[in-house]
């Protein structure tokens, strides 16, 4: 069976493609909701072709490469975080995950999973419990912003020196991309960015972009990218064996706890955007 077009939503918006770092005049090839695309960097700067040739919108933000299948009404959504002169950014690395795109950010949003998937670093046993938390739409209902999220984490980042409580905020402005807040060892009054920016390759796989905007003046950027590479390593395997691969949107698909409270509002938000693309929609 062919698979399914991209809704409107879907393909009105910008998507990562690739990190800017990895962009060079030698055309690369990538896939995009389905449809094969060329990149490559010439004297005026990032080119994107499309699967008959024609040239593609291009955006370079957020040390990426981003770029469209339709008429975005607008640019990216903004990470104030990102111009502050201290912050290191850094593209972390991308890592290809057999499932839905959506699944993707859903995982990136589950706080839950921490003592079982990431011992010893966002989280270990007995430290289970996901603690109430807010969840709303802000921006005219175009993002979910999730905050007062504190968990305990032995190791939350690679200037940690011991475990704590560490505070988290998530945001979902963008289908396929989340921005993660979370508290800083170097500065307790500002916050660690760390985004998930997903390239939906097909409905059922995506390339998970890692950028990082972090207070960190200790270690190297290759030390930083493999602490956040192997966290994301250790969540592959368990997304990949999640079935369906595509996002059900039926709130009575699978069971919520109190835990999924910012998955069950990412879940209404798509559907309430009309999203069919890499989900599995409600039934009428």
């Amino acid at each position: 069976m062919a698979d399914p077009l991209p809704d409107p939503f879907m393909l009105n918006q910008w998507f990562p493609i690739s990190a800017l770092q990895d962009v060079h005049d030698r055309p690369r090839r990538t896939t995009l909701l389905g449809e094969p695309l060329v990149y490559f960097r010439d004297g005026s700067g990032c080119r994107v072709t499309g699967a008959d040739g024609r040239a593609l919108p291009v955006l370079e933000q957020y040390a990426c490469l981003w770029t469209t299948l339709g008429r975005p009404e607008g640019g990216l959504f903004p990470i104030p975080e990102y111009d502050e002169p201290d912050r290191r950014n850094i593209a972390a690395g991308s890592i290809g995950v057999n499932v839905s795109a959506m699944r993707g950010i859903e995982n990136f949003l589950d706080m839950g999973h921490f003592p079982y998937v990431h011992t010893g670093i966002l989280g270990e046993l007995p430290h289970t419990e996901v603690k109430e938390y807010n969840v709303e739409l802000r921006e005219g209902g175009r993002e979910i912003v999730a905050t007062e999220c504190l968990f305990y984490q032995p190791r939350a980042s690679t200037v940690s020196t011991s475990g704590a409580d560490v505070e988290y905020v998530y945001r979902v402005p963008h289908p396929t991309c989340s921005v993660l807040y979370k508290s800083s060892p170097m500065d307790t009054r500002r916050l660690d960015v760390i985004a998930l920016f997903g390239q939906p390759t097909g409905p059922e796989s995506f390339r998970g972009h890692m950028v990082l905007s972090i207070l960190d003046d200790v270690n190297a950027d290759d030390f930083i990218s493999y602490f956040q590479l192997h966290i994301f390593g250790q969540d592959k395997p368990i997304l990949e064996n999640q079935m369906p691969k595509r996002l059900p949107l039926d709130p009575r698909a699978e069971t919520p706890i109190r835990a999924d409270k910012t998955s069950i509002m990412y879940r209404r938000w798509l559907a309430s955007n009309g999203v069919t693309y890499g989900v599995i929609p409600a039934a009428a």
